[in-house]
């Protein structure tokens, strides 16, 4: 499995995930990019003492992200959520293969997200009835109005669920001092030993 970590620099987060994978994997392919990398830098200077402290080497050049590298993989990690949906903005066709790195190796979610995504279906139905049923008969700040009242209490049920999904990113140790590095690097360690398991 060819396996693409991104995040925003590709200095930091990025590619300590490629090296933890080629440490605990060795000959796994394995790469690493960042949304706006520039071109060519180094990994940050905290990013290299915490890896050496577990005795990891990382060579690293930073590399933006590209349909190139977005064909060759078969599935993109990526390092928030928010990675994630600027992928989907800026590369749809790829889409299939993006997930958080959290969200892939973790079960915990799959029950609420299934909930949710029968909720959303529901609500969006509801709504459109409404929508239908109403529109000739009211003006559209009554309609709104009354729509909203209408959709309260499942908005408020939808909203209850989200509350409850894990938070998908790994922290950014960018301007951190070196525990903050460290502390990033530990929590990589764990779901990336969680994603060796399941691949």
């Amino acid at each position: 499995m060819k396996i693409l970590f991104v995040c925003t620099g590709n200095t930091c987060r990025s590619p300590m995930a490629e090296a933890l994978v080629k440490n605990k994997l060795p000959g796994a392919e394995v790469k690493s990019a960042g949304i706006f990398a520039a071109e060519n830098q180094r990994a940050n200077n905290n990013a290299l003492e915490v890896l050496k402290q577990k005795n990891i080497d990382l060579n690293h050049r930073s590399q933006a992200v590209n349909d190139k590298l977005l064909n060759w993989a078969d599935i993109i990690l990526t390092m928030t959520t928010q990675h994630k949906q600027s992928l989907i903005l800026q590369y749809p066709k790829y889409q299939e293969k993006y997930y958080t790195l959290k969200e892939y190796v973790s079960e915990s979610d799959k029950e609420v997200w299934d909930e949710l995504k029968k909720r959303y279906a529901e609500f969006e139905e509801k709504r459109s009835l409404f929508i239908q049923n109403n529109q000739r008969k009211l003006d559209n700040i009554v309609l709104d109005q009354q729509l909203r009242d209408y959709l309260k209490e499942d908005m408020e049920e939808i909203q209850q669920l989200e509350k409850n999904l894990i938070n998908y990113d790994i922290s950014d140790p960018f301007g951190g001092d070196v525990k903050t590095y460290q502390d990033t690097l530990e929590e990589l360690n764990d779901y990336i030993d969680q994603l060796i398991k399941k691949i």
